[in-house]
């Protein structure tokens, strides 16, 4: 993956932790602690290499372990500081379950558009979103990394490019996947999206 036409900053780097057992499965993971699997420490091991080659003024990291082994395992731990917002959109009722069980007792369930019981709504997770931004913003820095969670980064994205989480349906985000916010101009733009090594 070239980064040498990043253009100046800030660049925002959105890493997404490596794979555990419920994001391979395809259940809702956000308050569950889950570890990462083998393969999911092996990718995040291989991000080490291309996070290398550039300098990070500020590393965050979501409180859960999989999102703060992937950036101990990036080689990033050292530097990175706990950031209670990274943390993954809170699925409420629906917390280790499966869209296609969800979607047996609620057909067109959708975490983007659907009602949340007991966690947070789309708005909920924009207005989390936009705060995170405003602060990052704030801070005298040209490359920021970010180490998060799917359906976050997802509408983290999208909150920079449009100031609304609905965009986020629309981007795939893999396991230990990179993706770069930043600047076409003045505008804010998404530079990169869901590269992997």
């Amino acid at each position: 993956m070239s980064t040498a036409t990043l253009k100046p900053g800030p660049n925002i780097w959105l890493i997404r932790h490596g794979e555990t057992e419920w994001s391979k499965s395809g259940r809702h993971t956000s308050t569950t602690d889950i570890a990462l699997t083998e393969r999911g420490r092996t990718q995040a091991s291989a991000l080490a290499r291309l996070l290398a080659t550039q300098k990070f003024d500020v590393v965050l990291t979501s409180p859960m372990q999989r999102a703060r082994e992937t950036c101990r395992l990036a080689d990033l731990g050292g530097q990175a500081e706990i950031e209670p917002d990274l943390h993954e959109w809170n699925y409420g009722i629906y917390e280790g379950r499966k869209t296609v069980d969800i979607r047996a007792e609620e057909p067109g369930w959708s975490v983007w558009t659907s009602s949340i019981p007991d966690g947070e709504s789309a708005v909920q997770i924009g207005v989390r979103a936009q705060a995170l931004i405003d602060r990052l913003l704030g801070r005298d820095a040209s490359n920021i990394a970010l180490f998060s969670h799917a359906h976050f980064l997802r509408a983290l994205a999208s909150v920079w490019t449009t100031n609304e989480p609905s965009l986020g349906e629309h981007l795939a985000l893999d396991p230990a996947a990179v993706s770069i916010l930043g600047f076409e101009r003045e505008v804010r733009a998404i530079i990169r999206w869901n590269l992997q090594q």
